[in-house]
């Protein structure tokens, strides 16, 4: 059964799908997402474990803990280095969160929260949502 959203890696080795309209959707400065994304900031958003389904490929497991103190799992392409979802976070049990960068239609989902925005770089200019210093509550 085809899901309403798909992701892949570039090489296209590993794919995924959920149904759930994300909640929780983060344009995140902090500097775990700089280093973790190559930019000045991550877009990501939350997927329950019980809707997401990966389809094909067996991605690579890095175990991270963050500054928060709290683990979790980058899982990129074995075969290409694309970092397509985190899971098992220590923070957020029984959710996975994707990279909006993995979707094959990035434009069906938009940040409704900008955060870790003590950390924005001069030059990056605030998206109209709520902003928060530094994890929202």
């Amino acid at each position: 059964m085809a899901k309403t959203y798909m992701g892949r890696c570039a090489c296209g080795a590993i794919s995924f799908g959920f149904d759930q309209d994300p909640d929780f959707i983060a344009l995140c400065h902090c500097n775990d997402c700089k280093k973790a994304s190559g930019g000045e900031a991550a877009v990501f958003f939350a997927v329950p474990v019980e809707d997401f389904n990966l389809f094909t490929g067996t991605p690579k497991a890095f175990h991270y803990v963050a500054d928060s103190g709290n683990g979790l799992d980058r899982n990129f392409c074995p075969n290409c280095g694309a970092r397509v979802f985190s899971d098992k976070l220590d923070g957020f049990p029984g959710l996975i969160f994707v990279t909006l960068g993995s979707l094959d239609r990035p434009e069906a989902i938009q940040p409704k929260v900008e955060m870790f925005v003590k950390r924005r770089l001069p030059w990056a200019r605030p998206l109209d949502v709520p902003q928060f210093q530094g994890m929202p509550n």
